[in-house]
């Protein structure tokens, strides 16, 4: 007997809207902000007997203002990522699943208060590649919400998703 039915890991969209915490390594203070993502699942199964599972692309954007750059509190930062990841989702329960991401962040940094040769503050990087990874949990409050938390770099979320 199954403790829950194949259905928990099938949906066909998950929309995911967030704040999003930056660690202070980017621009040298934390970076907030708010973000939404989108999971498409490409295959689901079980895993073993009693738990199902699937694989899905999770792509998105999040705006995120840094303050206080390294030398000054004079100036800051925007950026805009863009993250492309495939997940891994397990459903241990019908209420609860973690899953695990990697993939790749693409962002365009903006500064204001602070412009070129500025000798004491410096320009965010214009654009660039990151590598993403994270695992995450989350929590169904009914059969299509669910709270969701997500802890990894370069930005940790927290939000509801509809699934």
């Amino acid at each position: 007997m199954r403790v829950q039915t194949p259905d928990t890991a099938r949906y066909p969209l998950e929309v995911e809207v967030h704040g999003s915490f930056g660690a202070d390594n980017v621009y040298g203070d934390t970076g907030l902000g708010a973000g939404l993502r989108v999971s498409i699942p490409l295959v689901a199964g079980w895993l073993g007997r009693n738990v199902s599972q699937n694989l899905a692309i999770s792509f998105g954007a999040d705006v995120l203002n840094y303050q206080n750059c390294y030398y000054t509190n004079q100036c800051g930062a925007t950026y805009l990522m863009l993250p492309v990841a495939a997940q891994w989702n397990v459903f241990f329960a019908r209420r609860v699943s973690v899953f695990g991401e990697g993939g790749l962040f693409l962002y365009r940094g903006f500064y204001d208060g602070c412009g070129p040769g500025n000798g004491v503050c410096d320009t965010p990087s214009d654009f660039g590649v990151l590598p993403t990874f994270a695992l995450g949990v989350r929590v169904r409050l009914a059969p299509n919400v669910a709270l969701l938390a997500r802890l990894g770099y370069p930005t940790s979320t927290v939000g509801v998703s509809f699934l």
